[in-house]
């Protein structure tokens, strides 16, 4: 069996999957480091057929189409059943690895000692924007981000879906993507279910990937900024402790009201989500190893 399998979900953006793609087929060992690409489309209306027509000539990529929009969380749920190799990597759809040898980096980083020694089952990426070259701070899996930004690896406290690699074994055994988050916190549901099950999640900076997003970032959408503040409320819920849930809760719904223009409608509509949560939710305290390593990595977690 082959290292590595590539997971990528698409949704309308034909162009720079076709940049992505042809990237992949250009890393050096490609076609003896990858059990497959795996491309999982989301019922896009755009037009696809450069993409299919490239696939062809490459036995590897699997292009599979989704008669429904599966969104984030399922889209990858439905790569990751379909992936055979032991280390599965997932990167976006307006992305690409920067260097020729980065799948040679992730094979080869997964079996150091530093990965070995801390039980790393996740290995994130280093994010740049591609039209400036500077490191994209919402993709850098700290949120002391001047502290750690110029450090080479270290351990972290949750890991970004833009790129990062995750073992097949992780998968089986802290389970998928929670499938009722259609957008947004699907990683940080992930994460703690991941930490634990004994897992720690591992950052290098050797691992390049150069993303096409404006440093402006996208404009916010109303239905997936109420996404963000849900989710990541039922997270600290899930895992973490009421304290932390109440806190989540509160400063989600200021940054809610901020990106959507002081909507205070959908405010009052989110808030009512937000208390059926203890109603809704069950809870699934993380045991005191897991929390020690949240706090020896220096984790945020009151919001």
């Amino acid at each position: 069996m082959k290292a590595l399998s590539v997971i990528i979900i698409t949704y309308n953006r034909p162009d720079d999957l076709l940049v992505l793609l042809r990237n992949l087929s250009a890393q050096e060992g490609a076609a003896e480091l990858l059990e497959e690409v795996i491309v999982i489309n989301n019922a896009s209306t755009a037009d696809y057929t450069p993409v299919t027509e490239f696939a062809a000539g490459f036995p590897y990529i699997r292009y599979h189409y989704s008669n429904d929009n599966l969104g984030v969380a399922r889209g990858r749920n439905l790569g990751i059943s379909m992936a055979k190799a032991p280390i599965l990597i997932t990167i976006d759809d307006d992305a690409w690895f920067r260097d020729t040898d980065a799948l040679r980096k992730i094979r080869d980083i997964f079996g150091n000692d530093f990965m070995q020694h801390n039980h790393a089952g996740i290995l994130c990426f280093k994010v740049l924007y591609a039209s400036t070259g500077q490191m994209q701070v919402n993709a850098f899996p700290h949120k002391k981000f001047d502290k750690y930004k110029h450090k080479a690896s270290f351990l972290a406290p949750y890991f970004i879906g833009a790129g990062h690699a995750i073992l097949k074994e992780v998968y089986e055994k802290a389970g998928d993507y929670p499938a009722d988050f259609f957008y947004g916190m699907e990683e940080y549901d992930l994460t703690y279910r991941v930490i634990q099950n004994g897992y720690a999640i591992a950052y290098t900076a050797d691992v390049v990937v150069l993303h096409n997003e404006s440093p402006l970032g996208r404009t916010p959408h109303l239905a997936k900024m109420k996404m963000l503040w849900i989710n990541k409320s039922k997270v600290a819920y899930r895992y973490l402790s009421f304290f932390h849930f109440l806190t989540t809760a509160f400063m989600w719904s200021l940054e809610f009201l901020k990106k959507t223009g002081w909507n205070w409608k959908e405010w009052l509509n989110g808030w009512k989500e937000v208390r059926r949560i203890p109603r809704t939710e069950k809870k699934q305290p993380l045991d005191g190893a897991a929390r020690r390593y949240l706090q020896k990595v220096e984790a945020r977690l009151w919001y």
